[in-house]
């Protein structure tokens, strides 16, 4: 796992310096994450740096359980009272921390460090690319059937072909991209027009 743990600081350390050189106004825009901005998805990512284990299960209860409903509300409620200075710290000061998602072990942490890196850099036409060894530890759990239902998924009668590397998933229609434009699709992300080709890849496009 020390070259897991690695990557994940890597990742964490490259979020930070992108988000230090964003322009205030830039934190306001939408991400690939339906309904929230720059700073929403921040607040997101940093939850389990800036709560306590006791804290984050009183904010779970207080949502019924419900894990989504409470990573909504708690992101939008920490977006409108953290700067996005004190943000951007929260992601620095922790390249190393310990945090894994439940049952998802520090691969886990890798993916959603990846995801939703990617669902802020993209929209706004930052020019990042993932290293390739992140996008290839995180790709084989995104192309399990348990993820693609998790996301809500439909590749039915579709191949998704990389256009940097050797990655293809599925059969049918080519919709070709690069690989970390995959793992977006993968996640049931719609990304913005021109960055997947192929006959069906409005399927997978923003409108």
């Amino acid at each position: 796992m020390d070259d897991i743990r690695d990557m994940i600081a890597a990742e964490r350390a490259a979020l930070a310096g992108v988000l230090a050189e964003l322009p205030a106004s830039r934190w306001q825009e939408p991400t690939l994450c339906g309904g929230w901005r720059v700073k929403e998805v921040v607040a997101h990512i940093t939850m389990p740096f800036r709560y306590s284990g006791p804290r984050f299960f009183l904010e779970l209860a207080k949502s019924r359980g419900n894990v989504n409903a409470m990573s909504d509300r708690r992101a939008r409620h920490d977006a409108s009272v953290l700067s996005a200075d004190q943000l951007t710290a929260a992601v620095a000061d922790n390249v190393r921390h310990p945090w894994k998602p439940p049952g998802g072990g520090f691969l886990g942490a890798l993916t959603h460090d990846v995801i939703h890196g990617l669902d802020i850099t993209v929209p706004l036409g930052i020019e990042r690319t993932v290293p390739a060894d992140r996008l290839g530890a995180i790709l084989p759990g995104l192309e399990s059937p348990k993820t693609l239902r998790f996301f809500g998924v439909d590749l039915s009668g579709v191949e998704l072909r990389a256009t940097d590397s050797e990655f293809r998933f599925g059969s049918g229609s080519p919709v070709s991209g690069t690989t970390q434009h995959q793992v977006l699709v993968l996640c049931g992300r719609k990304l913005p027009k021109g960055l997947l080709e192929g006959e069906v890849s409005g399927r997978f496009t923003a409108a």
